[in-house]
C-alpha cells in the first residue's frame, strides 16, 4: 500500500490547511477549509483532484470555505453529526467510531468535544497520523468555547492513547506562545526547555512547528500531563483529580500574558 502524501500550507493569519492524497487511487481529502482560495491554489499546485472535505468542527476558519471549494471541485463534504447544522454543504455526517476511506487507507473518527460541542478528529493508524483540528496543539490545547474541562480532558485522553509515533497535524501555528506558557508551569522539565529552544529557532527561520509527534507532546505538553505527580506538585495540587488540574492549566493559559 502506497504511503499517503500530506501537503501542508499556511493560510489566514495562523491557520494550516492540509491536503491528504492517496497516490494509488488519486483520492484527495482536504482537512477543513480555512481559506477557499488557498485550498484551491494548493490543489492546483499539486495537480490533485479533491474528492472530499473532512471538517473537524464548525468554526468559520475551519468550514468557511466549504461552499466555494465544493462548487469548484464537486467534492463530498463530511462533517461531525453533532455540528452538521452549523456547517455549510454537508453531504455525510460522522460519529465516534465511523470509518472513512482514502483509497485503501482507513481513517477512524474520534469525537473530541471541548473546544466545540461536536469536534472530531481523523486518525489513520496504519500511517500513524492524526488530524486533530483545534483539540490539541503543539504544546497546547484548544480553548473551551462550548465544552467543559472534564470533556476536554476525556477527549485528550483518546489522543494520549494513540501510538507514540503518531504525527499530529493541528490547525494553528501557536507553538511559540504555547511554549512560553508551558515553561511558566513546568520550568524544571529539561525536555520542555530543550524543545522550546528548537521551536524558537524553527520559527525564527520561518518554518512550521507542525506536525509534532505524540511522544514529544506526552513528554512536554502540560495539558496532556494533568495526571502526572510531578506537574501536580508544581501546581500545589497533589491530591486533586486530573480534570481539576487540567481546568487550572486551561484557565491559566487563558489569562497568561508574556
Amino acid at each position: 500500500m502506497a504511503a499517503l502524501e500530506v501537503h501542508q500550507f499556511a493560510c489566514l493569519s495562523d491557520n494550516y490547511g492540509f491536503l491528504v492524497h492517496d497516490p494509488a487511487s488519486g483520492a484527495t481529502a482536504c482537512i477543513d477549509t480555512p481559506d477557499a482560495a488557498a485550498v484551491l491554489a494548493a490543489l492546483a499546485e499539486r495537480g490533485w483532484r479533491l474528492t472530499a472535505i473532512w471538517n473537524t468542527h464548525h468554526h468559520p476558519d475551519h468550514a468557511g470555505g466549504n461552499l466555494a471549494v465544493k462548487a469548484a471541485t464537486h467534492c463530498e463534504v463530511v462533517a461531525p453529526a453533532a455540528e452538521a447544522a452549523r456547517i455549510p454543504g454537508v453531504d455525510r455526517t460522522v460519529v465516534e467510531g465511523d470509518e472513512l476511506r482514502l483509497g485503501e487507507h482507513r481513517f477512524t473518527v474520534l469525537e473530541t468535544p471541548g473546544h466545540t460541542a461536536g469536534h472530531v478528529v481523523y486518525v489513520c493508524e496504519c500511517q500513524r497520523l492524526a488530524f486533530v483540528g483545534d483539540t490539541l496543539f503543539a504544546l497546547g490545547c484548544g480553548r473551551l468555547f462550548e465544552g467543559t474541562a472534564a470533556q476536554m480532558w476525556q477527549s485528550l485522553g483518546k489522543l494520549r492513547g494513540l501510538p507514540p509515533e503518531t504525527r499530529l497535524y493541528c490547525a494553528h501555528e501557536y507553538t511559540e506562545a504555547n511554549a512560553r506558557y508551558a515553561l511558566s508551569v513546568d520550568r524544571h522539565n529539561p525536555l520542555l526547555a530543550a524543545r522550546a529552544d528548537v521551536i524558537a529557532v524553527t520559527r525564527a527561520r520561518g518554518l512550521p512547528t507542525v506536525p509534532s509527534r505524540l511522544a514529544e507532546e506526552l513528554a512536554t505538553n502540560p495539558f496532556l500531563r494533568a495526571d502526572e505527580p510531578t506537574l501536580k506538585a508544581v501546581l500545589g495540587m497533589q491530591d486533586a483529580e486530573p480534570e481539576a488540574v487540567f481546568a487550572r492549566l486551561r484557565a491559566g493559559k487563558d489569562a497568561f500574558q508574556a
